[in-house]
């Protein structure tokens, strides 16, 4: 079975107020999967920024591209701005697309 495609932009932080990572997928599960499990390298990864606290969706990805530049470049406040007016509480928004909560990992297999 071929998984759907679904252009996004999403907002992910350390905790409230904290660090924040802007980045663009096709699949905004699988992508949020990958940065909390050290899939990915680089910024987020180094300061432990895995909270999904926005996200859009789009038809095209040339869309969700354009709407990523545009966050890339706002203000700081601007962006706090943003989630907050969506999610004033910085909730972890992919316990609502199915991911674990943050911090509860499945314990490995074995003795």
């Amino acid at each position: 079975m071929r998984e759907e495609k679904q252009p996004s932009v999403y907002i992910l932080a350390s905790k409230l107020y904290g660090s924040l990572y802007i980045g663009v997928t096709s699949n905004l599960v699988g992508r949020i999967w990958q940065h909390r499990n050290g899939a990915t390298l680089g910024h987020a990864s180094k300061y432990k920024i895995y909270r999904l606290v926005h996200f859009e969706m789009f038809g095209e990805m040339e869309l969700a591209i354009r709407r990523e530049k545009q966050l890339k470049n706002w203000h700081r406040p601007w962006k706090i701005n943003l989630i907050n007016e969506h999610n004033p509480h910085w909730a972890d928004l992919a316990v609502g697309l199915g991911l674990p909560p943050l911090g509860k990992k499945k314990p490995p297999d074995g003795p």
